[in-house]
């Protein structure tokens, strides 16, 4: 086979830079695809605890070609740095990813909303409706039905509660992050390790897991104003993409139905898998975003 046939086989993955950017005194940072056009649509990726932006440098790698796919870190993940005295929580995560978006001048944007991206995004949301094109839900909630018997316990938790700060920082360890990987899938040898090693690497820095129990007390927040984001969903019926790992041990699957009824032309599609769908279902669920994103108005 010639080196130009062999090339007509292979799909070229993209191009993507890794850059920083100021926020109010956060050093945001943040992956951005390289599209082959400048009018590519824009999907903002917002990741899940305890991951960050590299959760997406696959699917960053499958479509950034021709959609213009950015990922930032929040404060308190990744390679983003905060200044000291900074205050964790989920409105102030909304605040610098805000922020953000007006940095790199983002008017028009599908988001992608996964696990704690989904309070980050639906705050995005409310303020800026007019800015969604469309949202991509993977396991990320919205719905009282949507949080496990695991999961109403540890978000009832209070700094008050008797063993609450042990009971959370167990959630921390080596073994718990690697657990949020592989539980619930049907084959853990399609789950690449470095996902939950480079997670655990940046859990393990000064201070971040007093960052993480600030917003592990706060997450509570986010139930409170569920009825606040199915409400604006049943205004807005934006274009709406749910792809759903059934194995999930904090969000099952009645929370990705739940959308149905504020968006009933919602498409749905559910996956053996758990929380972290993307690293064992990445070719099945990367087509169905490329679908979706061709058909979201401009």
């Amino acid at each position: 086979m010639t080196v130009s046939a062999a090339r007509s086989h292979i799909r070229v993955p993209a191009r993507a830079t890794h850059r920083f950017v100021n926020v109010d005194g956060v050093e945001v940072f943040y992956r951005e695809s390289l599209p082959d056009r400048d009018d590519a649509p824009v999907l903002l990726l917002l990741h899940g605890f305890p991951s960050a932006s590299h959760q997406f440098r696959r699917l960053i790698d499958t479509l950034g070609r021709h959609y213009r796919l950015i990922a930032p870190d929040y404060p308190g993940f990744g390679h983003t740095r905060t200044p000291d005295g900074f205050t964790y929580s989920f409105d102030r995560l909304a605040d610098i990813t805000e922020g953000f978006t007006e940095r790199l001048g983002l008017t028009r944007y599908a988001m992608y909303l996964f696990d704690f991206g989904a309070p980050v995004g639906f705050r995005l949301a409310l303020r800026h409706p007019e800015r969604v094109t469309g949202l991509i839900v993977q396991n990320g909630n919205a719905y009282t039905e949507g949080l496990s018997d695991a999961a109403r316990d540890f978000t009832a938790l209070t700094p008050d509660t008797p063993g609450a700060e042990s009971t959370i920082l167990g959630l921390f360890t080596l073994a718990a992050t690697r657990a949020q990987y592989e539980g619930g899938t049907a084959d853990p040898a399609l789950v690449a390790p470095e996902g939950w090693l480079l997670d655990q690497h940046f859990l393990d820095r000064p201070g971040r897991k007093q960052h993480q129990l600030a917003l592990a007390y706060d997450y509570k927040s986010n139930l409170a104003v569920y009825p606040d984001w199915q409400a604006w969903l049943r205004e807005h019926r934006p274009p709406t993409l749910i792809t759903w790992g059934t194995g999930d041990p904090f969000f099952p699957e009645p929370g990705a139905r739940a959308y149905l009824r504020d968006v009933p032309e919602a498409e749905l599609h559910l996956f053996p898998t758990g929380h972290f769908a993307l690293e064992d279902h990445l070719p099945d669920i990367a087509p169905l975003i490329a679908d979706f994103l061709d058909r979201l108005p401009a």
